[in-house]
């Protein structure tokens, strides 16, 4: 009797194995590859046609609300014009903004002319259309404006992160544009153009990535984190002021929130709330951050805005051995505050890989009882990284094994992912690796709201 209980218990462990230790390692292997950033001749780099034409546009939401647009660009010769020209496609009655104009030197580079332009009092839901430049030399965009804030609104964001400036980046957001799921705005997890793996900070790489992406962020906006290769902090060549590049050259809303510094801050968007925080920027107690994140989650009205969202570049759930623990502290300090307030998800870059959590908290723990695994939390954020956008630094490839409980799927590949908010229940959402046709989802699940229809949406069998 005693043989055959042993041998029933032996037998339990080894069926129920791969679920105790957590969700789906893809069996999926990319074909290894060096990532090789595209020679500055190519032709998603070229310079648009024209004496001084307005370069590198991107547009981001210039208000709390999405009734305003931040229209930046570079001028290379001269500063140009610093007016934009819209309209409604509806009346075709046209209106002028004017920005202004910023300039930078980083170690032996001496920027363009960096305009940016707030256009505000939008219509929601409209077409518009945009001109830049002046005499001859004039270029024309065009974006939708979101429609009003309110709980059933519905809105589908791409996801993307680490995008850098290579031949796979060019795949990713080649993949993006052609998607069936149209996106409509961009959450975009920090990590552009990698100019700081080159000599000096190479700053001819940030003006590279600009034209690079135009072709998406001047159609539509791009909610901007900064991550670590946007510090471009090198006390070795003189550059000791953090992100100067980046904040010279991307602008957001963020005194519309509250916050006092650009790199952190909120927007509402249709129906979602979106946070980006600063993985780089201090956020102990009593920080400028801390403080800021302390009184914003209070602000966020469920009942106007379902959808909470929260963007950062470093994961706090991480089972690759890449950058593995980096996000802890960040994780320790504000972790209970997001399970509190019920945050719906959680998007992160940093790792160059693909993987989505389960519903976890580690938030029990203390020096007393010694409780420190994650565990099963519905009131908690699904944890999803995505900085698998196709960077020079190429995959990271290698995960820790078993597999953690809190990990309900993990892919080395790159790709981008759709999420199509429904109504204030249910959100669908997708991820594509960059392999696969453009309507392959290689990863899918139904999330459910967490103020409005709390329900296990979880992936996994794991208890």
């Amino acid at each position: 009797m005693g043989l055959y209980v042993c041998f029933f218990v032996v037998f339990l462990m080894l069926y129920h194995g791969p679920c105790i230790n957590g969700g789906i390692t893809s069996s999926f292997v990319r074909k290894e590859e060096k990532s090789i950033d595209m020679p500055f001749h190519s032709d998603v780099f070229s310079h648009p046609p024209g004496y001084n034409a307005p370069q590198q546009v991107h547009i981001t939401q210039g208000d709390h609300v999405g009734r305003a647009v931040i229209v930046s660009w570079v001028t290379q010769d001269e500063p140009g014009s610093s007016t934009v020209v819209y309209w409604a496609e509806k009346n075709n009655q046209k209106f002028k903004a004017t920005g202004r104009t910023t300039t930078y030197k980083y170690y032996n580079y001496t920027s363009g002319f960096i305009h940016h332009c707030n256009i505000m009092n939008l219509e929601f839901d409209t077409k518009y259309h945009y001109q830049l430049g002046t005499g001859q030399t004039t270029r024309r965009f065009w974006f939708m404006t979101p429609p009003p804030v309110g709980p059933d609104v519905p809105y589908t964001f791409g996801l993307m992160g680490d995008l850098g400036q290579t031949y796979d980046s060019n795949v990713t957001l080649t993949h993006y544009e052609m998607n069936p799921v149209k996106g409509q705005a961009v959450l975009f997890v920090g990590d552009l153009s990698y100019a700081d793996y080159y000599k000096f900070h190479d700053n001819s790489r940030w003006d590279s990535w600009g034209r690079f992406a135009e072709r998406s962020t001047a159609y539509q906006p791009w909610i901007w984190t900064a991550g670590n290769h946007e510090l471009d902090f090198e006390p070795s060549i003189g550059e000791t002021k953090p992100f100067k590049p980046f904040l010279h050259r991307y602008r957001v809303p963020y005194k519309a929130s509250g916050s006092t510094e650009p790199l952190w801050y909120s927007i509402k968007r249709a129906s979602a709330y979106i946070i980006v925080l600063s993985s780089y920027s201090a956020f102990g107690m009593y920080t400028p951050q801390y403080q800021w994140l302390l009184e914003e989650l209070p602000k966020v009205n469920r009942s106007e805005t379902p959808w909470l969202i929260v963007l950062m570049h470093s994961p706090w759930y991480n089972s690759n051995s890449y950058h593995y623990m980096e996000g802890e502290t960040m994780r320790v300090m504000f972790e209970p505050w997001f399970v509190e307030h019920k945050v719906d998800l959680v998007f992160a870059g940093h790792v160059h890989s693909y993987e989505r959590s389960e519903r976890v908290s580690n938030i029990a723990y203390n020096i007393v009882n010694g409780e420190c695994s994650p565990v099963k939390n519905l009131s908690a954020p699904v944890y999803i990284t995505i900085g698998d956008g196709g960077n020079i630094e190429g995959l990271a490839s290698i995960m820790t094994e078993p597999q953690p409980k809190y990990s309900a799927y993990r892919e080395a590949s790159f790709g981008h992912a759709t999420l199509e908010i429904k109504n204030r229940t249910h959100a669908y959402y997708s991820w594509h690796r960059n392999s696969d046709g453009y309507a392959v989802r290689a990863d899918s699940v139904m999330f459910t709201n967490r103020h409005w229809h709390p329900m296990d949406d979880s992936t996994s069998k794991t208890e």
